[in-house]
């Protein structure tokens, strides 16, 4: 930081120093760790010496503070990835299921904007293209704050929701599948390069609510890069020239996470366009009928991976799944 020259990028400046903040508390997290069971230690030989069940009962509230602080860290260190530290860009794509398809893409979108509400993240929506009769054919948004990205890649892959149908008027159950798609949100402008020659540029009207302006002027922008396949696409800026710089890094994102995925085989299998969005390939079951159940089919341990109380998950309660996850990832590897 004393270095000349440090401070003549501005942006690259406040990443640097932020990388910095955050690998001083990691230190600052173990030491306070470190210290606590030495003071537990202490504790521990004075209620020893003098007896007592007070003496002995503070010696297990510290021990259980500082087990919670340790299991905090550890999960920490899950998130080891080169860009786990960042934000993340969901996308949403409704699968098989006709309109129930629709309705559960939707409600995804929403127990993620409440999952990253609760944990103090900023959500914004970039893109949503509404269904015909209910929910939404595609949407993306981005989800702010540190290490959204990497809690937010055990989520991605295709989602099944198996419920009474509020569309069939014969009231059946119905089966049907969405995506979820995760991307990260680099601080930094990726080291890819993009050739005009190989995008081709959509604008189109955004939808949704938002006065005059949105119905009236061309300020969406989608982005397809030909020789991949890869498409983005932004509506959140007034500004045409915005969304296209927005949706410029959203590629670039992509395209960089599609570089290092081919170089490893075994998430390439599990991350290559997750397959088709039906029978097979589902990381996680949400049952409403005729019992209630969320099983995430990824997570050997039967307790960390199943629950009965699924409108709490519906509401937000992805957490646990996610921990459960990377920790059996941890361990796989």
């Amino acid at each position: 930081m004393a270095g000349e020259g440090f401070w003549n990028d501005q942006e690259k400046a406040q990443h640097r120093v932020a990388a910095l903040k955050e690998a001083k508390s990691r230190i600052a997290e173990l030491d306070a760790i470190t210290t606590g069971l030495d003071d537990c230690e202490v504790l521990l030989e004075l209620a020893v010496e003098q007896g007592g069940d007070a003496a002995l009962a503070e010696v297990e509230a510290s021990c259980r503070e500082l087990e919670q602080r340790h299991d905090a860290l550890e999960l920490k260190t899950l998130l080891s990835g080169p860009w786990d530290h960042c934000g993340a860009v969901l996308t949403f794509q409704a699968g098989a299921g006709g309109t129930d398809a629709s309705d559960w893409a939707q409600m995804l979108m929403r127990m993620y904007t409440r999952w990253a509400e609760v944990r103090g993240y900023k959500v914004e929506v970039l893109d949503v293209v509404d269904a015909e009769e209910a929910g939404i054919k595609h949407a993306s948004m981005r989800v702010s704050g540190p290490y959204a990205f990497g809690y937010l890649t055990a989520e991605m892959g295709v989602h099944r929701l198996v419920r009474m149908s509020p569309f069939d008027a014969m009231g059946r159950r119905q089966t049907s599948f969405a995506a979820v798609d995760v991307t990260p949100e680099l601080e930094e402008d990726p080291d890819i390069e993009v050739l005009e020659k190989d995008l081709r540029i959509d604008t189109y009207r955004a939808g949704g609510a938002g006065g005059q302006h949105v119905n009236k002027t061309e300020s969406a922008v989608r982005l397809t890069h030909i020789p991949t396949g890869v498409v983005v696409q932004c509506q959140s800026e007034r500004s045409q020239h915005k969304n296209k710089g927005a949706a410029m890094k959203m590629l670039k994102a992509k395209l960089l996470q599609r570089r290092e995925v081919e170089r490893d085989s075994a998430i390439k299998s599990m991350y290559d366009n997750k397959g088709e969005i039906a029978w097979g390939n589902q990381i996680r079951s949400y049952v409403l009928a005729p019992y209630t159940m969320v099983k995430d089919l990824r997570v050997e341990d039967k307790e960390a991976g199943e629950t009965g109380n699924v409108q709490a998950v519906l509401d937000g309660a992805v957490q646990p799944f996610i921990e459960a996850y990377l920790k059996q990832r941890a361990k796989q590897k």
